[in-house]
């Protein structure tokens, strides 16, 4: 029987737009308090067909919840994405033409890097050669801490790199657009950008997938090729626990 969508599913669907994305921990408070705020039936472990419920209304929205992990410490997110523009034309009523643009030659840059990073310096050299509109070094550097703020991109040390909301919102785009470039990580099957690579097979594993994979293994070798995996074993983030 087809759950009907009711007003804990509305709250949660209103909270969801006003963030945007959420982490798992964060959604799963959030699913407890519609229910009890709304006096609806509580199961923690159906996240996933409450969500189904709100996401079989938002499809004739082209609209829908989507789960997505964290390339820096592996924790899951929930996000809103819009599903009806699978580019960076999504942006456009919140970016003008030339920030976009230079947010195109950002991407392009970040998946060409070995480490899915793009630094500062090179992203700032493009904004005077842009296109559409010249940009001076100041708008670019303002269009960067806005990028951030709006959880496009993150940036730690100067290097830049593609969010979470990013890469679950863009993922088709990023496959349509470097199709021959971007490899899935050989773990959990998802686009691949912070990561490690075999030097023989070159198959990649996102940092926190190695952490899982490898942990407790004195001589890890390659899934893929068993090949002595040479990279240092990145620690395993400790997830926060959820309030009682």
């Amino acid at each position: 029987m087809t759950q009907v969508m009711g007003d804990s599913h509305r709250r949660f669907l209103q909270t969801m737009m006003v963030n945007g994305i959420i982490d798992e921990l964060g959604t799963k408070t959030l699913h407890r308090h519609c229910c009890e705020t709304h006096q609806a039936p509580y199961d923690p472990d159906r996240l996933a067909e409450f969500i189904d419920v709100i996401n079989s209304q938002l499809q004739s929205m082209f609209m829908q919840i989507r789960k997505g992990m964290s390339e820096e410490d592996g924790v899951q997110h929930y996000a809103l994405v819009n599903m009806a523009e699978s580019d960076v034309t999504r942006m456009a009523s919140d970016y003008a033409d030339n920030e976009l643009e230079l947010f195109r030659k950002m991407v392009d840059l970040i998946v060409d890097s070995e480490d899915g990073a793009a630094s500062s310096t090179d992203i700032l050299n493009f904004a005077d050669s842009l296109q559409t509109k010249k940009m001076r070094k100041s708008e670019a550097e303002h269009l960067l801490r806005r990028l951030v703020h709006d959880n496009w991109l993150n940036e730690k040390r100067g290097n830049y790199t593609l969010s979470t909301r990013c890469i679950i919102e863009m993922e088709l785009y990023i496959h349509a657009m470097y199709r021959d470039q971007v490899k899935m990580c050989h773990i959990c099957q998802v686009i691949a950008f912070q990561c490690q690579i075999c030097e023989h097979c070159g198959i990649k594993i996102h940092n926190p997938c190695a952490a899982r994979y490898f942990k407790g293994r004195t001589e890890p070798s390659c899934p893929g090729c068993n090949n002595f995996w040479p990279h240092e074993i990145p620690q395993i983030p400790r997830p926060r626990s959820q309030p009682r």
